[in-house]
């Protein structure tokens, strides 16, 4: 009864919110609440229960309130809140454990990384904050983006609600979730080496990059597998995100293993490619914004000696051109993930992608092969690759940058030390645009 009580009190909190036009800002304690107007869960419950807030995919199981009121739990666990269109500054007080540090990671949505193995130590408490940026597909009355479905529509990045991963060792006071309105939001367009890939072993680059920002810079990635500027511009992914974006954002954009696909009479990289290029980088600058131009990732693709091929033909090229032309921020990721490659060699550059044997993961009786599409710690790498970029091209946002030196692609991380606890959900389907 208590946690129905709660439940509608959420209810009518978010009611008059809504009415007073006010932003969303909810804190949740776990056993008693610690702060006036906090919203008490003292018993792990279904999202379903009340169709507000609650633990996700029988994640309830997986937890406990204890007698220090805390939720504790050593197994993944996946809390949703439901929330408006926007971004949200998430804070998480962590609990001490008097014992021992113990270590989190906490992902939201479609597996975008926000806190990576962070050590808690062993006196007092500790909070940390990151930004989410939450969307949906409408645009204006009676217009919406083209999802595709059922692949988009069941996503957790398309749904009402913000949605929070918890993994590895987790004791946890409060969550507190707040809309906010004054953060520079970096917005991403792009095809499936930049979406939030939701199911494990996929990973891309635009996953990655929340990790490297602290809570003043929200990544709306607006990415979806197979696209190519002109998908991308006729399912209104591009509308989408004019409609969002405010003077002093960002847009990245990164096309070319789709568009080289096309045929017909604006096929061809110095065609249709360059022209919609141009369309994107004037509309956003329209709206006050800056577009900054990413060139493709290479594919793994070595020949018999073990040279690595072009296989984006001009595409690369275009790119650049129309940056030069623009006079637009380049991030030559081409060029940064080819070094990567050769560096790593024909059989480690593997490693980076989508290669694992029979049965590593569930409901997987074959091998996956995939020389496009990486694994987290080839996406990790690439992200790594674009804060190299944004530093360089001195973008003003460089001061919210966390955790970060530099990153030279010819000196990878070493694969033996990528540590990723992996999600609850995989899938052995290849995403669009292999």
């Amino acid at each position: 009864m208590q946690v129905k009580i709660f439940g509608l009190s959420f209810i009518c909190l978010l009611q008059l919110q809504l009415l007073l036009a006010q932003p969303f800002k909810a804190t949740f304690s776990f056993g008693k609440a610690h702060h006036k107007n906090d919203i008490v869960i003292k018993i792990p419950e279904a999202y379903s229960t009340n169709g507000q807030y609650g633990f996700e995919f029988d994640s309830e199981k997986a937890v406990a309130v204890n007698k220090k009121s805390y939720l504790e739990g050593n197994k993944p666990f996946y809390f949703s809140v439901k929330v408006p269109e926007g971004n949200y500054k998430v804070t998480i007080s962590f609990v001490a454990n008097k014992d021992s540090s113990y270590h989190s990671t906490v992902r939201s949505e479609s597996r975008r990384l926000h806190l990576e193995n962070i050590a808690i130590p062993t006196r007092g408490k500790l909070e940390k904050s990151f930004i989410v940026n939450i969307k949906n597909a409408r645009i204006r009355e009676g217009e919406y983006v083209k999802l595709k479905k059922p692949r988009e529509a069941e996503k957790l990045d398309w749904d009402d609600k913000l949605t929070l991963e918890f993994q590895q060792t987790n004791q946890i006071r409060t969550i507190r979730v707040e809309q906010v309105e004054q953060v520079k939001t970096l917005f991403l367009a792009g095809n499936s080496t930049v979406v939030n890939q939701e199911d494990e072993p996929w990973a891309s680059w635009g996953q990655m990059i929340p990790r490297f920002f602290d809570a003043k810079i929200a990544i709306a990635n607006h990415a979806e597998s197979g696209l190519a500027l002109s998908s991308f511009l006729s399912s209104n992914r591009l509308d989408k995100i004019l409609s969002l974006a405010k003077p002093g954002d960002f847009l990245f954009i990164e096309f070319g293993h789709n568009d080289q696909k096309e045929t017909g009479a604006k096929a061809g990289a110095y065609n249709g490619y360059t022209e919609r290029m141009r369309l994107f980088v004037n509309e956003f600058r329209a709206k006050g914004g800056t577009a900054v131009i990413v060139t493709s990732t290479a594919r793994r693709a070595f020949d018999e000696n073990g040279q690595l091929k072009y296989t984006l033909g001009d595409y690369p090229d275009a790119a650049r051109k129309v940056a030069r032309e623009l006079q637009v921020p380049l991030i030559d990721l081409n060029k940064m993930t080819r070094a990567f490659y050769e560096t790593l060699g024909v059989e480690n550059s593997k490693k980076a992608l989508v290669h694992y044997a029979a049965n590593t993961f569930p409901g997987q009786p074959e091998p996956l092969q995939d020389n496009t599409h990486f694994n987290t710690y080839g996406a990790y790498q690439i992200a790594r690759m674009v804060i190299q970029g944004m530093k360089e091209a001195n973008l003003d946002f460089q001061s919210h940058i966390i955790d970060f030196s530099s990153y030279n692609p010819k000196e990878p991380d070493p694969f033996t030390s990528w540590y990723w606890p992996p999600s609850v959900r995989n899938s052995v389907v290849k995403p669009d645009g292999n």
